[in-house]
Formats: structure tokens, C-alpha cells, sequence
């Protein structure tokens, strides 16, 4: 479990992620939640915050995969944990910071809290 010291600890910008996480948001979304000049940095200049809130154990990054609810419905889900040692190059790539051209967000990144993060009171 996270020390409340470590949360009381959090950046503006952490906290921005984690808001992120709770909302399981795709990841340009964390822009309107981030302050100038951070708001519009380049995503590896984001990912410096990103990371490390990942290997606390806190976050997750996963892929928007379709997902049909019990009655036939069709929504979106968050798929299986993207694995560390990808997500660099991942989180590199400018357009994984922008919202799709299209109306889906399918295959987009998001950004979940893991169960260790859910632990966090803030």
C-alpha cells in the first residue's frame, strides 16, 4: 500500500495522472488536467511524470479494446496492461498524446489505476 507520505508528496502534475487513471481517461485527456506550460509539452516531457507513477505500481497503461455488455450493447473497455518495457517507445510517439481523427477511440492509450492505486486517498 502507498504511504500517505508518498500521496501528500504528489506534484499538481502527478495528481493530474492519477485523476487521469481514476477517470480510466485516454491518455490526451490528462492535457486539460495538467497546467501550462506541462498542458502542451511534448509527450516524452510528460512521460518523465507518467513513469514514475507506473513503477510505483500505481498506474497502468492499457489499450481502449471493444467490449459488448450483457444486454448486446457496444462500449469500450480498458485491455491487458501494456508491459513496461514498451511504453517508452509508446509514450514517445506524439500522436498517442492527441485525440483520434475518428469517432472511436479504439486502440487508444488509457491510463488505469491498479489496485495498489486505488488505495490512494488524495
Amino acid at each position: 500500500m502507498s504511504s500517505s507520505e508518498d500521496v501528500d508528496n504528489l506534484s499538481r502534475a502527478e495528481s493530474a495522472f492519477i485523476l487521469n487513471a481514476f477517470e480510466i481517461d485516454v491518455l490526451p485527456g490528462v492535457r486539460g488536467d495538467l497546467d501550462e506550460p506541462l498542458a502542451s509539452a511534448p509527450g516524452p516531457e510528460l512521460a518523465t511524470v507518467l513513469m514514475p507513477l507506473i513503477d510505483r505500481g500505481w498506474i497502468e497503461v492499457c489499450r481502449i479494446i471493444p467490449w459488448t455488455s450483457p444486454e448486446g450493447k457496444l462500449g469500450d473497455q480498458p485491455g491487458p496492461p501494456i508491459p513496461r518495457e514498451v511504453l517508452p517507445a509508446l509514450l514517445a510517439d506524439a500522436d498517442n498524446w492527441e485525440y483520434p481523427d475518428s469517432r472511436t477511440w479504439t486502440g487508444c492509450l488509457t491510463l488505469v489505476l491498479t489496485e495498489r492505486g486505488r488505495q490512494i486517498s488524495w
